[in-house]
C-alpha cells in the first residue's frame, strides 16, 4: 500500500514538474496585437529590462516566468542586443533561443541609383542606426578599396545601388564590403576590355557612368549622353557637367547658381578639362552599360527640354537655339506657378 502511494506521489510530482517546465519553457503565447513584432533590444540591457520590453510588446505573456526560464536554462547572461522580429506565436524557449543565437532582423534597404556615399551613409543611419561617420571612414579607406579590388582610393562609385536585406547590427565596413561585392557581381565580364577599347581605364568609365547617371532621366538617352561626353573628352572640350558641381556643393542637390560654377575644385568640370578625379555618385547598371557602350553620335551639346528629355546638338548655334527654347518654357512654367499661387 505504501509502495502504491509512493508510486502515485512520484507520478503526480512528475506530472506537476512536467507541467511546470512546460508552462515555463514551451507554452505558446499569441501576441494580442496580432502579427509580427519588431523591436530593438538595446546594448547593455539586462534580463529584467529585456523581459519587461518583451511583455510590453506582446511577445511573451509574463515577464517573471520569462526571467525564470532564462535563469533555469542558463540564458540570462547570454542574450544579445539587436533588432529582432518575433512571429505572432512564441514560447519563452523560442524567444530565448532567438536572443541567444543573435538571430537578428534583416532590414530591407533600397539604395537609389545615383546616390552619393554620403547619401547612403545617411540612409543607413536612418534605417539601421549605423554610425554615418564610421561608414564614410570605410568609404575613404584606401586599404579596404585595394582589398576589394577597387581601382581607386575611395569606394565612391562602387557602392552598387540595389535593394539589400542587411542583418541588423552589421558593422559599417561589412555593409560597404557587401555593396562593393555586389558592384563586381553586376559589372559585365567584358568591362575592362571594353573600357580599354574606348581608350579609358575602368575607373574613368565608372566616373563617366556616374555623370551619365546624374544627367539621364530616360534610359534610351543614357548611351547618347555617354557618347556626347566621350566626344567632348576627345575634342578637349570641358565637360561642363552639372552632376560634378552637385557633388561639391554642401547643400545639393538643388538648382545651380553661377557662383557654384566658379568653385575651385578638381571635380568642377566647368573650370577643369577632362574627367573629375573619381565618380560623383554611385551609378546603376544601365548607366555603367551606357558608358561601356556609348552611342555613336555627333553631338557635343545638350540642354534639358523640361520633360526629363534633352535636346542634343552638334554645333554651338544649334545649342543656343535649344537653350532659348528651354528658357522660354521655364519662364512659362514660373509664370503659371505664380498665377496658381495667387488663386
Amino acid at each position: 500500500m505504501r509502495l502504491k502511494k509512493l508510486f502515485i506521489s512520484v507520478i503526480v510530482i512528475g506530472m506537476l514538474a512536467s507541467y511546470f517546465l512546460y508552462s515555463i519553457f514551451l507554452k505558446r503565447h499569441k501576441n494580442p496585437a496580432q502579427g509580427e513584432a519588431v523591436l530593438i533590444i538595446p546594448r547593455g540591457a539586462g534580463i529584467v529590462q529585456i523581459a519587461e520590453q518583451l511583455q510590453q510588446n506582446g511577445v511573451i505573456a509574463d515577464a517573471a516566468r520569462f526571467r525564470l526560464a532564462a535563469k533555469l536554462g542558463g540564458y540570462d547572461r547570454s542574450l544579445r542586443a539587436g533588432k529582432y522580429a518575433f512571429p505572432e506565436e512564441n514560447s519563452n524557449l523560442d524567444v530565448l533561443h532567438r536572443l541567444k543565437q543573435g538571430l537578428v532582423y534583416n532590414e530591407t534597404v533600397t539604395i537609389p541609383e545615383g546616390s552619393t556615399a554620403r547619401m547612403i551613409a545617411g540612409l543607413l543611419q536612418r534605417k539601421m542606426e549605423i554610425d554615418s561617420t564610421a561608414f564614410m571612414r570605410c568609404v575613404d579607406d584606401a586599404g579596404l578599396a585595394k582589398e576589394l579590388g577597387v581601382p581607386a582610393q575611395s569606394l565612391e562609385g562602387y557602392l552598387f545601388p540595389e535593394t539589400y536585406r542587411l542583418a541588423w547590427g552589421m558593422k559599417p565596413c561589412q555593409i560597404a564590403r557587401t555593396l562593393v561585392q555586389e558592384f563586381f557581381r553586376q559589372l559585365p565580364d567584358s568591362a575592362e576590355s571594353k573600357a580599354a577599347a574606348l581608350g579609358f581605364s575602368l575607373h574613368e568609365v565608372i566616373t563617366l557612368a556616374s555623370i551619365v547617371e546624374g544627367e539621364a532621366m530616360l534610359d534610351d538617352e543614357r548611351p547618347i549622353i555617354a557618347g556626347l561626353y566621350y566626344n567632348r573628352l576627345r575634342k578637349g572640350i570641358r565637360l561642363q557637367a552639372d552632376p560634378t558641381i552637385q557633388y561639391i556643393i554642401p547643400d545639393g542637390p538643388r538648382r545651380l547658381l553661377n557662383k557654384d560654377l566658379r568653385i575651385d575644385s578638381p571635380y568642377n568640370t566647368y573650370r577643369y578639362a577632362g574627367l573629375p578625379p573619381g565618380p560623383v555618385n554611385n551609378p546603376g547598371r544601365k548607366s555603367i552599360e551606357a558608358a561601356l557602350n556609348p552611342a555613336d553620335v555627333p553631338y557635343i551639346y545638350m540642354v534639358a527640354r523640361g520633360d526629363n528629355s534633352h535636346v542634343f546638338s552638334r554645333t554651338l548655334r544649334e545649342h543656343n537655339i535649344a537653350k532659348r527654347e528651354f528658357d522660354k518654357i521655364r519662364r512659362q512654367v514660373a509664370r503659371a506657378r505664380r498665377q496658381q499661387q495667387r488663386k
